[in-house]
């Protein structure tokens, strides 16, 4: 009997990720858990442990799965690589008028870039991660990142910046599941992660919301700096001052601070002026945007048309994918999209492959 080779699992302390590790040594594999510390807990007011990658109690979950499993654990001190590549990059975008995405970043600077480092270190032929994802072979054998079977949980939107060379090296052993059965699967395997709740939002923000992380962050002589006005479309009414852009996102209709009969909506921050611009649903619309800092993991033909997402959980919409610079292209959308918010990504899909994609930046 051939041995199954060396496999090092990402765990954050959620069910997916606990999944992954038990299935792999189910299946033979040698098997080798890994949680990231990226928070000085004694510092952090992050203490759910639901399911996020910042709570000290995640990192108990995730060890106690380990020992459960009978498997080798590491502790990743990853504190100051996570605030260089994941929250100060965060800030800038939120200060900058747009609305971030870290997730991409945690992926592409930690899991996808840290952790194969450590995979390699460890003498590891694969890195595993609990990510809905699949990597698949095409009909020419070569393989590559496709959706997962869980439509809604799939995540490949936050793996477009994967390095080619890394994706026959990497395992998504939840991607051929559902969700239901991935908890179910844990709960037959006696796994104490199979109830816990699923995390939700941005995992380092915590439950006082983006606003209170942000203030924590940052100087308040900075934040008076990104004071403005709220000014109306079309004519440019100004509507009262606001108290800093970064508490505003395109397509927000709440906590606008507006006493107006008619429902508004955020459809431009202008950080020239600092000028937060509301107006009608109507001006959220847009048949085009730019893409900058590119990247690919299977080639895009100039001028195809593919599927694009312009958000997370937003099914892939038509585009025209026209290239402009070695990583830059504009999308001609075949039907209006609302809210092309700058700072989010853009990503590509050829039916259910994952092809790459970039970052949105002014339409």
């Amino acid at each position: 009997m051939i041995k199954k080779k060396r496999v090092l699992v990402a765990m954050s302390g959620g069910v997916d990720s606990s999944a992954a590790a038990a299935l792999l040594v189910d299946q033979g594999y040698d098997v080798v858990g890994a949680t990231m510390q990226v928070w000085d807990y004694s510092e952090c007011d992050i203490t759910e442990g639901s399911g996020t990658c910042c709570s000290s109690i995640d990192v108990d979950d995730a060890r106690a799965v380990a020992d459960h499993l009978k498997i080798p654990f590491y502790v990743l001190n990853c504190e100051a690589k996570f605030k260089a590549a994941v929250i100060d990059p965060f800030l800038k975008s939120y200060l900058d008028g747009q609305t971030p995405l870290p997730c991409v970043n945690c992926n592409t600077y930690l899991k996808f870039d840290h952790l194969v480092r450590k995979m390699k270190e460890l003498d590891c032929d694969y890195l595993a991660t609990g990510h809905y994802a699949q990597v698949l072979k095409n009909e020419s054998g070569e393989m590559g990142i496709y959706t997962s079977t869980d439509d809604w949980k799939d995540q490949t939107y936050f793996l477009f910046t994967l390095d080619p060379k890394i994706v026959p090296h990497l395992l998504f052993p939840v991607g051929g599941m559902t969700k239901p059965e991935v908890r179910a699967y844990c709960e037959q395997r006696g796994i104490q992660t199979a109830k816990k709740k699923d995390s939700t939002g941005i995992c380092f923000v915590g439950n006082k919301g983006y606003d209170h992380f942000i203030e924590s962050q940052v100087s308040k002589e900075i934040l008076d700096t990104k004071k403005g006005l709220i000014k109306r479309l079309p004519n440019g009414e100004v509507m009262g001052p606001h108290q800093g852009i970064h508490h505003y996102t395109l397509g927000q209709s709440k906590g606008l601070g507006l006493t107006h009969h008619e429902k508004l909506f955020v459809v431009k921050v202008d950080i020239t002026d600092n000028t937060v611009w509301v107006g009608e649903e109507k001006y959220l619309f847009s048949d085009q945007a730019q893409v900058v800092d590119s990247h690919l993991i299977n080639s895009v033909q100039d001028q195809e048309v593919l599927g694009v997402k312009i958000r997370y959980q937003h099914k892939p919409s038509m585009a025209k994918v026209i290239k402009t610079g070695d990583t830059t292209f504009k999308l001609e959308f075949l039907e209006p999209q609302r809210a092309v918010t700058p700072g989010q990504a853009a990503v590509f899909y050829r039916g259910r492959q994952l092809l790459g994609g970039g970052w949105i930046t002014k339409n």
